[in-house]
């Protein structure tokens, strides 16, 4: 029934939000610069280049968690993130160690 008609309906959409409707204009705004469903948080953490760093940046977000400076869900998806850079880091360790010891055979 609507097909091919989206380029009519978005202009009338426009037109509506332009003309202060503010249904459309809500409609257009959602489109266009949807709310965020997170906010970005701020915690000092030191670079992470090994399994060390990893440990250290775990300790500086449960710290955080502590001092009230970020809630347990921001910190667990930080956490998330560092969990995956360490895996990452640790990959690329074993690549390391396995080609190392392929050029000693």
């Amino acid at each position: 029934m609507l097909d091919g008609q989206h380029e009519a309906l978005t202009q009338k959409a426009v037109e509506k939000a332009l003309e202060g409707d503010m249904v459309a204009l809500r409609l257009c705004l959602d489109r266009l610069a949807p709310p965020r469903k997170d906010s970005p948080i701020s915690i000092a953490l030191p670079v992470v280049r090994n399994a060390a760093d990893a440990v250290e940046a775990s300790s500086a977000v449960l710290a955080a968690v502590a001092a009230g400076e970020v809630t347990p869900d921001e910190a667990g998806r930080v956490m998330a993130l560092l969990t995956a850079h360490r895996s990452i880091i640790e990959i690329g360790d074993l690549e390391n160690r396995i080609k190392a010891l392929e050029e000693k055979a």
